[in-house]
């Protein structure tokens, strides 16, 4: 390729695509074709030229002819460029097509794989979707970066799926100006959530300020966000810029946001709508640039349906939606969790603190109600009060070491208000059984193994609650007769 050839095609717009063929006709047409469809169509004949051209020229897609000639072909110029340029998309065409040709290419990164003759619809179609793919692929590794790059930004930390979802959508959104609502209970870390949108988008450079809305009267809380002027109220004896117009060009997190007042409420969606505050005792407003993120513990659209938050304010707040989850619910984040607030603990006191492997399960079987806050207060106490650098299970508080009860326990704790006998959990697994069948003892019987003759034994034994009239009071439940053997539900036992 000239150094004129390559000046001309830089100079071409539209996604390179390079078109490797050893036939005349078919480099012309799929360049007329693929020229005309708005594509910058560079050809070559051999495979050595097409892979010469990897280390100078970016293709989005090549084209190549699987035969090009006795020392290389088209795998190689596919191999070539997904060692090079492994974002190219590669699509294969060849007039002796084969399925172990068609595996290998596959194999070796082919995005797609085409016979002779082929039409021009389907390898435009083609091509179409190679672009899009490559598109794809190049915005989800954007994504991934910026995502593995949040927990060191901001703080954050886990790999659970749920915390995963959390950093692709602070992902997604960072680069927007759209208002955010983030829920989670209290010390699932939504303002750490907050900052790194604000830490990963274009108003880094400006300032992150935050607001708990529910620490303040209604009268503090509003100078505190629109700003009040000199002789507003008494003890305002000079003009005080709120935090909206402190924070222009960058964001403000508004925590707790479903404890603001119905007055409040009315003026923040006016902020909103308008892109201005008006300080306390001011006739004049004053625009702000303001990205806004808000927090809740509690759901706004069910304090909506009670009347207690404005639902215009609810839409304006809930244009983007992130949710995060409790700490007990990403269990595998803990030991992470630990580590993470073990080794900041260790740089600050000079001295090198670590988990046993039985304190480490404890914090895994902790339910965790005050979250990652409940966790991280708990290990700067028990370092602060540790003589050895070791945190053993003894060293954790009483209710941490105590076990925690099964899911099987706890259902049957909850099903019979205690651990029930032999003879109850039979009773209730056959009235069970039985009302799954609608009382056909046949059926009944086939589940439990058993014959219609043991079913109605059972029933003896156990009679179902005779179910009352209407106006008829219900009746006490016949008490068992506890003579004769229980009957068995082993499936092996002979039938009766």
């Amino acid at each position: 390729m000239t150094r004129s050839a390559m000046n001309e095609m830089a100079e071409r717009r539209g996604p390179f695509i390079l078109v490797v063929d050893d036939d005349r006709d078919t480099r012309d047409l799929l360049e007329e074709v693929l020229s005309d469809a708005g594509y910058a169509v560079y050809c070559c004949s051999t495979a050595e030229e097409a892979i010469a051209l990897a280390q100078r020229l970016d293709f989005e897609v090549i084209i190549s002819d699987i035969r090009l000639g006795p020392e290389m072909n088209g795998l190689d110029v596919l191999r070539a460029y997904k060692a090079v340029q492994p974002r190219s998309e590669v699509i294969l065409i060849t007039a002796f097509g084969s399925m172990d040709t068609a595996i290998e290419a596959v194999k070796a990164g082919a995005f797609d794989y085409l016979s002779k003759p082929f039409k021009i619809e389907e390898v435009l179609l083609r091509v179409k979707r190679a672009m899009q793919n490559r598109r794809l692929t190049a915005e989800n590794e954007a994504l991934k970066a910026k995502a593995s790059g949040v927990p060191r930004v901001s703080g954050l930390v886990g790999r659970s799926p749920a915390m995963l979802e959390v950093y692709k959508k602070i992902g997604l959104v960072a680069n927007g100006r759209s208002t955010v609502l983030i829920y989670g209970a209290s010390g699932t870390g939504k303002e750490l959530v907050a900052r790194a949108i604000h830490s990963n988008g274009p108003r880094a450079r400006e300032r992150f300020l935050a607001v708990n809305c529910g620490a303040f009267t209604e009268s503090l809380l509003e100078s505190e966000l629109f700003g009040h002027v000199r002789g507003a109220f008494t003890g305002a004896t000079s003009d005080k810029a709120g935090i909206f117009e402190d924070a222009h060009g960058g964001t403000v997190f508004l925590d707790e946001v479903s404890e603001m007042s119905p007055a409040l409420q009315v003026k923040l969606l006016r902020t909103l709508e308008d892109h201005e505050v008006r300080p306390v005792g001011s006739n004049d407003s004053i625009k702000v640039d303001v990205r806004v993120i808000a927090a809740s513990n509690r759901r706004l659209g069910e304090l909506v349906e009670q009347n207690r938050f404005r639902e215009d304010l609810f839409y304006r707040l809930r244009v983007i939606e992130i949710n995060l989850p409790p700490l007990g619910e990403r269990v595998e984040d803990i030991p992470l969790l630990a580590n993470h607030f073990l080794a900041r603990l260790s740089a600050e006191m000079g001295r090198q603190f670590t988990l046993t492997e039985e304190a480490h399960e404890a914090l895994m079987t902790y339910e965790w109600p005050g979250n990652v806050r409940e966790l991280e207060n708990t290990l700067e106490s028990i370092v602060a009060l540790s003589r050895s650098g070791v945190i053993s299970l003894e060293d954790l508080p009483a209710k941490m070491r105590a076990p925690r009860p099964k899911a099987e326990e706890t259902m049957l704790d909850e099903m019979f208000g205690g651990l029930p006998t032999l003879d109850e959990i039979c009773k209730r697994y056959v009235h069970h059984v039985l009302k799954v069948t609608r009382g056909n003892k046949t059926d009944a019987a086939a589940i439990l193994g058993v014959t219609r003759k043991t079913i109605y034994r059972m029933l003896g034994r156990w009679p179902l609650p005779r179910v009352p009239r209407e106006g008829e009071p219900p009746s006490p439940e016949v008490p068992p007769n506890r003579e004769g053997p229980l009957p068995s539900l082993d499936p092996n036992r002979p039938a009766e």
